[in-house]
């Protein structure tokens, strides 16, 4: 049997997933699926990214150590992939212990061969993306990638020679056709990066504590990229003592990335394989963003939509249809909830509901619900629309294998408006009213009912509930994310006394009026709600802060010595880059958690939290009237 294995980013758990996250994993288990009625053996990665800078902050904010943060973040991870009913095979976390000592082992190698050495690194760097930048590569002081604001640093580091192997990898780009989909990928690729010369690159930091450390020299964190990106070998044996299912799997078929990360797994990923003497994966597929009408989604602008809301509104099949008819493959998708209703209404319900229901109806009513067997007669149009369903799973066939997975859905939709018009043209309910004609009658139904199992098998990789719901009032209650492409392509599934289910719509209309009323109106919700009691259980009070200093070998970290109206306590807060003139914060009276179980950070003790506000213009702490006395409780 052939493998198919496919391979989603490891996300990066800074925050709660929004559609844009959805839509790869979308993506992803859709192509599983799809290749599981092909007949493949299938296995999709996907995971999380756990180490990092960010991470650390992020911890410490909450008052977390960094293992907790992330512990935290993959239960809510697993959960959604849960609810989203995402078809994977294995969850990567690169905290796995497996992980771990297979990047150790990685680096001490590529030390060995010459291609990691040591220097120091002076340039820009942007913390949420990890990445370094020169002067040149700034866009108008910003980073290129995500446009916030960067940092001067300079660091004793490990550097990979990448100069050593771009002429490789360009040749490997003009011999390999289809490696990078869509083809202007590789062109940027080339114009933006290789041409112009590739930076070695920085693949150690020293400046946090957070990541996998050297082996050989423990005080270097192992850069992100290189932990990362490692994770598609690693995840399937490599490095580990059995490595029979990273001989069995690799190379990846798909690794599908959004563009936002399109340099590292285009550029370095290939690179270090080529270090490692592996083969490259067979395809890479760099998806663009779903944005908003006013640009892209932030949480700092206040315009992201997560996929929970959707789901719960409108259904999982719908949100997961909308997500890939909405992106096209070679620009960006704009999301707007008047667009969702509109296609929800006349594609879901319109189109394909009403057909099933029409179809359903008419042989329960017509046949007392058991399809009738073809009996070998057909005219010009049963033999057109015969052709064109033949045509429709050759077609959709091909456009999921070139990476059109909006315009195979629009191929199925063509099919299914076709289906309609068969309807319009032959008019069962005419023909059911001379009884000379039963016998066309009964053609016609039996064609209806064996296209509307092949649109439920077609669009069973994107939409399985719905496929299901089709097969089942068609009669067949199998599961049809089992069935095989061979098993529908030929009309003989539909035999003499087949009993069909009940017509049912499957998808509710919207009414249009109604919903814009929602979307006006936004509908207050609370998430992880808590009552009364637990709220009671939180001790929040008014503190002074008495002085404030740097944390000795933390960069990003404070230390707080504050009064909270009965006794001094020291705070730790990640609060450096936000407060450069931090003494000026001594005399202010800020709000702190004061029962939290205290904790050590960068080997100092925390006794509380303080509370923070976060926005777009970045993170401040919460001042009060410096008429409230020191220990004022907040309730």
């Amino acid at each position: 049997m052939k493998k198919y294995y496919i391979t989603t980013p490891i996300y990066y758990p800074s925050g709660k997933f929004h559609i844009g996250t959805a839509y790869t994993e979308v993506l992803a288990d859709m192509l599983t699926k799809y290749h599981k009625l092909k007949g493949y053996n299938t296995f999709m990665l996907t995971g999380l990214d756990e180490h990092g800078q960010k991470i650390e902050n992020k911890a410490i904010a909450a008052n977390m150590t960094p293992q907790e943060y992330v512990d935290k973040q993959a239960e809510a991870a697993i959960e959604l992939w849960k609810t989203m009913k995402i078809d994977y095979n294995k969850f990567m976390r690169t905290t796995d212990e497996e992980h771990v000592k297979a990047v150790q082992d990685i680096f001490e190698k590529l030390l060995a061969q010459g291609d990691i050495y040591k220097g120091y690194y002076e340039g820009w760097y942007c913390e949420p993306c990890e990445s370094y930048f020169t002067d040149l590569q700034l866009v108008d002081g910003k980073c290129p990638d995500c446009g916030r604001e960067v940092n001067k640093m300079k660091e004793e580091a490990y550097f990979f020679n990448m100069k050593k192997y771009a002429d490789r990898l360009l040749e490997y780009y003009n011999t390999h056709e289809e490696f990078i989909k869509p083809d202007y990928r590789k062109t940027e690729m080339i114009n933006n990066f290789i041409n112009p010369g590739l930076e070695d690159l920085c693949v150690t930091r020293t400046s946090f504590t957070w990541g996998v450390p050297v082996k050989s020299d423990p005080k270097h964190i192992i850069y992100v990229w290189l932990d990362a990106l490692t994770n598609y070998i690693t995840a399937i044996g490599y490095g580990s003592e059995n490595i029979k299912q990273f001989e069995e799997l690799w190379p990846a078929d798909l690794h599908i990335v959004g563009k936002d990360i399109a340099r590292f797994h285009l550029i370095y990923w290939p690179i270090f394989l080529m270090a490692l003497d592996i083969p490259l994966p067979k395809q890479i597929l760099v998806h663009n963003w779903i944005t908003m009408k006013n640009g892209k989604m932030s949480k700092s602008v206040g315009n992201v939509i997560y996929p929970e809301s959707l789901i719960e509104r409108y259904g999982l099949d719908a949100t997961k249809y909308y997500l890939i008819r909405q992106m096209p493959t070679s620009s960006d998708g704009i999301f707007t909830p008047e667009e969702f209703v509109k296609r929800y209404n006349n594609d879901l319900v319109n189109d394909l509901s009403n057909l099933l229901n029409r179809t359903v109806s008419m042989v329960n009513k017509y046949f007392d619900g058991n399809v009738p067997e073809f009996n070998g007669n057909k005219n010009d149009v049963d033999e057109e629309y015969r052709d064109e369903a033949k045509q429709t799973i050759i077609d959709f066939d091909a456009k999921i294998e070139n990476c059109e997975f909006a315009d195979a859905l629009q191929i199925i939709w063509n099919f299914i408006s076709r289906s309609n018009k068969y309807i319009d043209e032959t008019m069962p309910w005419a023909l059911a009213k001379d009884e000379s004609k039963k016998d066309r009658l009964a053609a016609v139904m039996n064609i209806l009912c064996e296209g509307l199992y092949k649109i439920a098998f077609l669009i069973a990789p994107y939409m399985p509930e719905s496929a299901q719901k089709i097969s089942n009032q068609l009669g067949i209650n199998k599961d049809i994310t089992n069935v095989k492409f061979d098993a529908v392509k030929e009309w003989n599934i539909f035999k003499e006394g087949h009993k069909l289910g009940e017509a049912s719509p499957i998808f509710p209309r919207i009414e249009i009026e109604k919903e814009e009323v929602v979307e006006t109106k936004k509908e207050l919700k609370i998430e992880n709600p808590i009552d009364i009691k637990e709220f009671n259980k939180v001790e929040i009070k008014v503190v002074e802060i008495l002085d404030v200093d740097k944390v000795k070998d933390a960069d990003k970290l404070l230390k707080f010595k504050v009064f909270d109206g009965e006794f001094e306590r020291q705070i730790i807060s990640g609060l450096a880059k936000f407060y450069p003139d931090f003494k000026k914060l001594v005399g202010e009276k800020v709000l702190a958690v004061a029962n939290l179980k205290f904790t050590k950070l960068k080997g100092e003790i925390s006794q509380g939290m303080l509370l923070t506000t976060e926005d777009k213009n970045g993170v401040s702490l919460i001042k009060i009237d410096k008429s409230v006395q020191a220990g004022a409780i907040v309730s």
